[in-house]
């Protein structure tokens, strides 16, 4: 939305804020940030040299390092997948883009814990491969393992912003670069790829602070970074000192990330000015050979992103044996859905005052509340359930360990995807009919309720399910923070993989993938309709 439009939508700046918007706001503020603070606090109770002595021990720094090569592999291995496939999509002249474009986002229904657990049944004495090849592939573990697994699962969220950023490139620009003389390969590095360089970048900041709050992957291929060695820490009971310390320093690396990528957009090359209207991309015909490799690029992509999970999946479902406990798979899917539903409703009510702040009362605080909104979501999250485990101990004993404390740490996670179709539709909902009810008697609060509610609702109810999919399928902070006996979908599967149970994790993966399922639909949905006027999709 541009600047423009953000002006005519706005209240005018001398008005001040209400109080039924001002004090919600700022209670959001400081529900994200108590339990950081608490974090920070925790780290501190222990003495320099001995604070010191943590930081510089060779465990430490050998997670330091496995957490970085994990995320700088995922980095270049999702840039070889998403880059030729967005080119291929949005500029290739090969049949079948469309379906080729949605069979490229599908992964993305596949959470990384469950492509681990789908990779690790393919191979073993009893896996997939040998059951149907008849000999014998090794489980991939450790380091690889884990470098596959989440570049299988992030490589969608590159892909779709360079697909969208070629889309969007003038090619008159590429046609005049080549009418001078410079080959394919400078007119790409020359002219495509600054274009393409702040997708690359915000999609490389969001794969690797994904890679960097991510549990279940890791955990699963026994491969030793932050955030496994703050799960094993906690549970331990070990030095809950330390354990601190590795939150921060995970909450350090993700802040870094952050602010690489802020620097790295704000020195970009500026884009090549505009030639007028923009005339249709059109595909370019592939030399027979690159049309070849272009198709066994994507079998092989597809097959291994998509149909190698799914037959995993499928072979060990056939495995589940009779006396399996449905019951129990039951259970577990009510218990994700009494989380899950507070949850996505405790997110509006924590994001609407915040983005009507931000929007029609603009002012230094109203900034403020909408970066500590996003500042939550930031936060890798175990990092945030530490927290939240030393926040409660600390000012709220008695909801310790309770399922209250874990919905309040969904909200302060999530809240930030609720903003963005809740921004949409308070930017939609024109003030002036409020100001209109306001002529005619009403309070502001009475002007607010009957007027500008009601035009929220769609943008609400698109905020809702998006948050309540994902935690349906949220596994790191509902593992430290959830009571004891509570079992969910996502905890099922991963701890009957943890324990070889592969067959009894099955059902739990498969209910998982079909929530995964609508995540992704509603993703496409709305991509599609954001393009769908200038015919990119």
């Amino acid at each position: 939305m541009s600047s423009a439009s953000l002006a005519f939508y706005r209240r005018p700046a001398r008005l001040s804020a209400p109080w039924f918007l001002l004090l919600p706001a700022l209670f959001t503020a400081l529900i994200i940030c108590l339990p950081l603070l608490y974090l920070f606090l925790r780290a501190l109770h222990a003495q320099p040299d001995v604070i010191i002595e943590m930081l510089v021990r060779s465990r430490t720094l050998l997670l330091l390092v496995n957490t970085l090569g994990l995320a700088g592999g995922v980095l270049l291995v999702t840039t070889i997948i998403a880059l030729p496939l967005a080119w291929i999509t949005a500029r290739g002249n090969i049949p079948c883009k469309n379906v080729i474009t949605v069979m490229g986002a599908l992964p993305l229904a596949i959470p990384g814990y469950v492509m681990a657990y789908a990779l690790i049944g393919i191979g073993g004495h009893y896996g997939l491969a040998t059951h149907m090849l008849g000999f014998y592939v090794p489980r991939p573990e450790g380091y690889w393992g884990a470098l596959l697994a989440l570049s299988l699962y992030t490589y969608p969220y590159l892909f779709l912003n360079l697909r969208t950023a070629f889309s969007e490139l003038d090619p008159r620009h590429e046609n005049t670069a080549r009418s001078l003389g410079l080959s394919e390969f400078k007119v790409f590095t020359r002219v495509t790829l600054p274009h393409l360089r702040p997708a690359l970048l915000s999609g490389w900041l969001v794969i690797a602070l994904y890679v960097l709050g991510d549990f279940g992957t890791v955990a699963l291929m026994r491969y030793d970074v932050l955030s496994y060695a703050l799960y094993t820490q906690y549970i331990g009971a070990f030095d809950r000192t330390y354990t601190a310390w590795l939150g921060l320093m995970l909450l350090a690396l993700a802040v870094c990330f952050i602010v690489c990528e802020h620097y790295a957009l704000g020195t970009r090359q500026k884009a090549p000015p505009a030639l007028g209207a923009k005339p249709p991309s059109r595909s370019r015909p592939l030399h027979p050979i690159a049309f070849v490799f272009s198709v066994i690029f994507i079998g092989i992509l597809f097959f291994s992103a998509l149909g190698l999970p799914i037959l995993s999946l499928a072979y060990w479902l056939a495995q589940v044996p009779a006396g399996f406990d449905y019951a129990n798979l039951f259970y577990s899917l009510m218990r994700s859905l009494g989380a899950a539903i507070p949850a996505a409703v405790i997110c509006i009510c924590m994001t609407l005052p915040v983005m009507l702040l931000r929007i029609r009362y603009e002012s230094a605080l109203s900034k403020f509340t909408e970066r500590v909104l996003y500042l939550g979501y930031a936060v890798p999250p175990l990092a945030l359930a530490l927290a939240f485990v030393f926040f409660s101990l600390n000012v709220i004993p008695a909801l310790y360990q309770s399922v209250w404390v874990l919905i309040l740490a969904y909200g302060v996670g999530f809240a930030a995807l609720a903003s963005g179709p809740l921004r949409t539709a308070i930017l939609q909902a024109s003030s002036r009919h409020e100001e209109a009810a306001r002529t005619l008697g009403r309070t502001p609060r009475q002007a607010f309720i009957s007027v500008t509610l009601p035009a929220l609702r769609r943008g609400a109810v698109t905020s809702f399910i998006l948050v309540f999919l994902v935690v349906i399928k949220e596994l790191p902070i509902t593992f430290l923070l959830a009571p004891t006996g509570y079992s969910t979908l996502a905890l099922g599967m991963f701890s009957h993989t943890n324990e070889g149970l592969l067959a009894q994790a099955a059902p739990f993966a498969c209910a998982i993938l079909l929530f995964s399922g609508l995540s992704v639909v509603i993703l496409l949905r709305s991509l599609r309709e954001a393009v769908s006027t200038n015919g990119k999709i």
